[in-house]
């Protein structure tokens, strides 16, 4: 199994379009994050996380590939900067 990395310690927040569907990067290897750029997940056995929203809204994507609520953020992040798991 490849190794998720990540270029970012929070989530970033993103306004959806409803009935859209979004593929969220969970690779972290994407150059169009926090959304998968179809090519840079190739060989690494991991799949983006394709999702809708029923409506507009603004969501916190989490950027740091950890959380158990992908796509979005649930404060994993948090956990992670203070053990300096975070790939820089």
């Amino acid at each position: 199994m490849n190794k998720i990395t990540s270029n970012s310690d929070g989530p970033v927040e993103i306004e959806l379009t409803p009935g859209k569907t979004y593929s969220w990067c969970q690779c972290g290897r994407s150059k169009t994050q926090p959304f998968c750029d179809t090519e840079s997940h190739l060989g690494t056995g991991i799949s983006p996380k394709d999702f809708t929203v029923s409506s507009k809204r603004k969501v916190w994507l989490c950027m740091c590939k950890q959380t158990k609520m992908n796509p979005y953020c649930d404060g994993t992040h948090n956990k992670l900067k203070k053990i300096g798991a975070i790939n820089q």
